[in-house]
């Protein structure tokens, strides 16, 4: 792992993420899914030194441009969210009506079976695709920060950014948004 180029070296430093669900399946389409997410993201950065500067869920992945604060690992804070998230969704799909249920299980199992880690189902997959942002380069920071708020716009779901509920697009436009971030 430590000849990956998408690997957290610096715990602490801030970071472009994407955490991509298994072959890319749609689960965020559901607001049950979508909030647990959230929920988990709030928790994370109340209690697990979490901090998100900019953020979007899409159907299939979530971007961040987040960070740890002093004294906790990312790459912990993240392995412990992804692990979090993976049993509340799964779980509300075996419980939930989801008419797509079979066929997510049996992809997450199929996931799970190639992986000697995972006992059951896996959810995410196992890259954050971490790639470390520099403070000082500003106009890097706003190119990922754009890329994330836009992520909606060309996707065809909203006109404009601020419009998306799951994204911090709406802080940067000063309307409150649904996850505590600090902006860059």
């Amino acid at each position: 792992m430590s000849g990956d180029r998408y690997y957290i070296r610096d715990q602490n430093a801030i970071y472009f993420l994407t955490l991509t669900v298994v072959e890319w399946l749609d689960v965020f389409s559901r607001l049950s899914h979508k909030m647990v997410v959230v929920d988990s993201m709030n928790y994370c950065i109340e209690n697990k030194g979490l901090n998100v500067h900019a953020w979007c869920l899409m159907t299939n992945h979530l971007h961040l441009i987040a960070s740890a604060r002093e004294n906790y690992r990312l790459s912990d804070i993240l392995r412990d969210f992804k692990e979090h998230t993976a049993k509340e969704v799964i779980q509300q799909i075996i419980e939930e009506p989801e008419s797509r249920r079979s066929n997510l299980l049996n992809t997450f199992k199929m996931a799970g079976e190639k992986d000697s880690r995972i006992t059951n189902y896996k959810f995410w997959q196992p890259n954050n695709h971490a790639i470390e942002l520099d403070p000082f380069k500003p106009k890097i920071m706003d190119q990922k920060i754009n890329y994330i708020h836009y992520n909606p716009v060309e996707a065809g779901i909203v006109c404009f950014p601020e419009e998306y509920l799951f994204s911090s697009a709406r802080d940067y436009a000063e309307i409150k948004g649904l996850v505590k971030i600090e902006i860059l």
